[in-house]
């Protein structure tokens, strides 16, 4: 299923019977974020950049109450977190939902704005990093049982200190954040670290993922690039590459700047 919503801003494909991808793909960064309904409760993991109002095309798609995670506190990835108030997010970058988050609101607002078909009337000087508090703090392995479906939190930082991705091992799912999309990841910002990168390659690569879900650009990707990632990233630090400065390498589809 496709369908167009809200101006022609979101973009939903469905999963399966109960999980959804809502996508931007007006922007050059084309976020996904994933609602996965459970018996009881709904999951959206991650809620895009807030231009257009999320929580009108979630309501479309379950009747549950919905818990928000976040992948990464990075504003293109908590956005529409505004309309959620009972939300999750790691210890780690609880101080950049606080007022510490290391970019200035007109360096975000100018990201907002590149390469971006705005829709008609949005003033990006409207646009503010979302603030709060979370309702739960989540550390590795914890477990988020939203009724009849379980997932498991895993803390794999290196694009972010606080990145986390989410694995379903009854489906196999594997919602991957920023840490792997087809294109160039990012591992150069100062609050990037290229070691850690690297060991939660080796944690997500050890997985028996069946389907990836990432957070940015295409969707036609498969577990094997779990291992090429991680393989890619062990030959860097072989080469004393795996640092700060080193460049931009590429591996077909996909590259990382360090």
């Amino acid at each position: 299923m496709n369908l167009n919503m809200k101006n022609n801003w979101f973009t939903i494909d469905q999963i399966d019977q109960d999980s959804y991808i809502i996508s931007e793909y007006r922007h050059w960064e084309e976020t996904h974020c994933y609602l996965l309904n459970g018996s009881k409760r709904s999951l959206l993991i991650d809620t895009g950049l807030g231009i257009e109002n999320i929580y009108d095309v979630v309501q479309t798609l379950t009747d549950k109450p919905v818990i928000v995670v976040a992948t990464h506190i990075h504003w293109d990835h908590i956005g529409g977190h505004k309309y959620f108030p009972d939300f999750y997010a790691h210890s780690a970058e609880l101080d950049w939902l606080s007022g510490r988050f290391p970019l200035s609101i007109e360096t975000v607002r100018e990201m907002v704005v590149d390469r971006c078909d705005l829709p008609d009337g949005y003033d990006v000087n409207s646009y503010e990093l979302f603030q709060g508090m979370p309702s739960r703090v989540l550390a590795d392995h914890d477990v988020i049982d939203i009724g009849g479906r379980k997932l498991e939190a895993l803390h794999t930082p290196g694009h972010s200190p606080g990145h986390l991705c989410f694995w379903e091992p009854e489906r196999g799912y594997l919602f991957t954040g920023d840490l792997v999309y087809k294109d160039i990841l990012f591992a150069y910002y100062p609050s990037t670290d290229p070691e850690a990168y690297l060991a939660s390659l080796e944690k997500v690569s050890a997985l028996p993922v069946k389907r990836v879900f990432p957070g940015h650009h295409s969707l036609d990707i498969q577990p094997e690039i779990l291992g090429r990632m991680r393989d890619a990233f062990r030959q860097l630090k072989s080469d004393c590459k795996l640092c700060h400065g080193s460049g931009t390498f590429r591996y077909g589809d996909w590259g990382v700047w360090l």
